[in-house]
Formats: structure tokens, C-alpha cells, sequence
């Protein structure tokens, strides 16, 4: 029997967004649920975000949701650049912006969220 070959980055890369696909279908739905489906009228006010966001588990589950969501369309945009046929620096370089760009987007939603949380003060 013939081992199968190592896996590569490129292969991760795809690995992990299409995991990450399937977790946004599930976070996806279970965000519906709560933020749409089960509350009256379709629509949460303020004072409901500001209670629905400091229960410790939807807290937990809407940044998952956050990183899920950031995570997936990054390894997307990097495979579109890459398939561009761009040098190995030139590749290192997108992958290096676009992972910062994406801790960067995270870390500012987690910021926003903990001020909603916070009251915006």
C-alpha cells in the first residue's frame, strides 16, 4: 500500500475553510434562531443586544461566529490572490497582509462588541 502524501499548505488552507464553511452554516443558523426567529417582532432592540451579548455563552458564540466568518472569507481572498499565479514572495506577502488585515478586524469587532456590552461610553 502506497502512504498517502504529506499534506501541503495549500491543502490545509482548503481543509480548514471548508471546516470553516460547515461552522458558519451551523453558527449561521443558530444566530438566525436567536437573534431573529425567536424574538418578538423579528428584531432585537438596544437594551436586548446589550442582554442577549453579556450572557457568557452567546458572547462565546457570536465571536466564534466573528472569527468563523473573518477567517473563511480571508482564506478565501488569499486563494483568489494566489491563484493569480504571483511569486513565492509575492504570495508570503499577501498571506502576511491578509492574515494581519483579518487580526485586525477581528480584534476591532471584539473591541465594538465589548463596548455594545459596555454601554458605548
Amino acid at each position: 500500500m502506497i502512504p498517502a502524501p504529506p499534506p501541503n499548505k495549500a491543502r490545509l488552507a482548503w481543509l480548514v475553510q471548508a471546516g470553516s464553511g460547515l461552522l458558519l452554516l451551523l453558527l449561521l443558523c443558530l444566530h438566525l434562531i436567536a437573534n431573529h426567529f425567536v424574538v418578538p417582532g423579528g428584531l432585537q432592540g438596544y437594551a436586548d443586544v446589550v442582554r442577549y451579548l453579556s450572557n457568557p455563552l452567546i458572547l462565546t458564540l457570536e465571536m466564534t461566529f466573528l472569527v468563523a466568518v473573518t477567517g473563511h472569507a480571508a482564506l478565501g481572498v488569499r486563494a483568489i490572490l494566489l491563484d493569480l499565479g504571483l511569486s513565492q514572495r509575492a504570495g508570503r506577502n499577501v498571506s502576511l497582509v491578509i492574515g494581519a488585515l483579518s487580526v485586525v478586524a477581528v480584534a476591532y469587532g471584539a473591541w465594538l462588541t465589548s463596548r455594545v456590552i459596555g454601554g458605548l461610553r
